[in-house]
């Protein structure tokens, strides 16, 4: 599974970059299977790190998505509504989800060689 330096990662599998665009980590669209719906929140929503940030829907199951940091999500990728598969496709890249204006310092987020570490527990 690929593990993408510069990125802080949840126990979860979401990643958050430096400028708070948020995704799931190649680990998680691998165990979720073809993604076929995603389900964002509002540009302006206000969200909690570790709370419900939206769903993603597989072909094998509905796994909600957790907020990586405290913040309101300045963008959504609207692309997402009719090609949910670029989740599976780029999870790094043009498969992110949401944008957020982040508040504060995340707390318990991953390095991305913690992330690998926990991965091989």
């Amino acid at each position: 599974m690929q593990v993408k330096d510069g990125l802080r990662y949840t126990r979860e599998h979401e990643w958050i970059d430096g400028e708070g665009r948020v995704g799931v980590t190649d680990y998680a669209q691998d165990q979720l299977g073809d993604v076929v719906f995603v389900e964002l929140p509002a540009v302006g929503q206000e969200v909690r790190q570790g709370e419900s940030l939206g769903v993603v829907e597989s072909v094998k199951s509905v796994s909600d998505l957790y907020c990586p940091a405290t913040g309101t999500v300045v963008a959504v990728n609207e692309g997402l509504t009719d090609r949910p598969e670029l989740v599976n496709q780029d999870p790094f890249g043009e498969g992110w989800l949401v944008q957020l204006r982040v508040e504060g310092e995340p707390e318990g987020l991953l390095s991305a060689d913690d992330y690998r570490g926990f991965m091989e527990e």
